[in-house]
């Protein structure tokens, strides 16, 4: 029997071959399986693990080899702070979009500000904002239908109860309707690019659009004036080596302040702007 300090080193010597973060990706695994803290892995090293636990383990290890991220493993990740289910039919909640979050809540709003986010997948950014203003009326949209679903499965089990999800494509379902703030993470990954070939698990539709991963920016930049309230925002995330593309398409429909906000990483990833109305 293996314990738990051996099981790890095992692990990751495994999956050195293809993450950056093999470590992190070993204790993801135990505290999966064994449904522990990350501290109980240290505080018991020597626990042996039972040969139903190494079985699952086993599997997922398995799995992870041949590229399939732990979230869909799981069923489950976690995003700023929150633990949300995950489908294949969602991209995965990731690090560098909470940025996106933490620029929102630092926007002077009203206090019961309406915000929409759109192409909402689990539902990550409009509930990171529900959790975090208990006062704002948040709405999350998104075109896939399994997209909604999730994302009302989270809502649900996360209680929060100003927060809407409607099935629409960008905003066509939302009639009238305006907010004080509009953000979204939209496909943005250009078709061609070679980095998709290490996101073969996440449905394409929810990372790649036209014109060199512009296509959806281009469309959300040049309508969400209509649905916004004067002193209104719109913030986007983007790819690394958008920024200058995205912050232009927003001077050209007519947005002030515009600027961009770097990732944990160091890399622009979102820009936004100031509608005056």
């Amino acid at each position: 029997m293996l314990t738990l300090a051996a099981w790890l080193k095992q692990a990751q010597q495994q999956f050195a071959v293809l993450s950056q973060t093999p470590d992190i990706d070993a204790r993801l695994c135990l505290c999966h399986v064994l449904q522990v803290s990350n501290s109980y892995l240290y505080s018991y090293p020597e626990r042996q693990l039972t040969a139903s636990e190494l079985s699952l383990l086993d599997d997922i290890v398995s799995k992870r080899l041949q590229g399939q991220p732990l979230a869909y493993l799981f069923g489950y990740w976690h995003f700023f702070d929150l633990r949300l289910a995950v489908s294949p039919s969602t991209l995965i909640p990731r690090p560098d979009t909470e940025i996106l979050v933490e620029q929102a809540l630092s926007l002077m709003l009203p206090r019961q500000a309406k915000v929409l986010d759109l192409g909402t997948g689990t539902g990550a950014i409009a509930l990171a904002l529900a959790h975090n203003r208990p006062d704002w009326q948040l709405t999350a949209v998104d075109y896939i239908a399994d997209a909604v679903a999730l994302a009302e499965h989270n809502r649900s089990a996360l209680k929060l109860d100003n927060c809407r999800v409607l099935q629409s494509n960008w905003f066509s379902q939302l009639g009238g309707q305006r907010f004080d703030l509009i953000v979204s993470n939209p496909p943005y990954i250009d078709p061609i690019d070679p980095h998709l070939a290490a996101l073969t698990f996440e449905p394409l539709s929810a990372l790649t659009a036209a014109d060199q991963g512009l296509a959806d920016i281009k469309h959300i930049v040049s309508i969400a004036g209509r649905y916004l309230n004067p002193d209104g925002w719109l913030w986007l995330e983007h790819g690394y080596d958008q920024a200058d593309a995205v912050r232009l398409l927003l001077q050209q429909a007519g947005f002030d302040q515009v600027c961009s906000k770097r990732d944990y990483g160091d890399n622009w990833r979102i820009s936004g702007g100031y509608w005056r109305g």
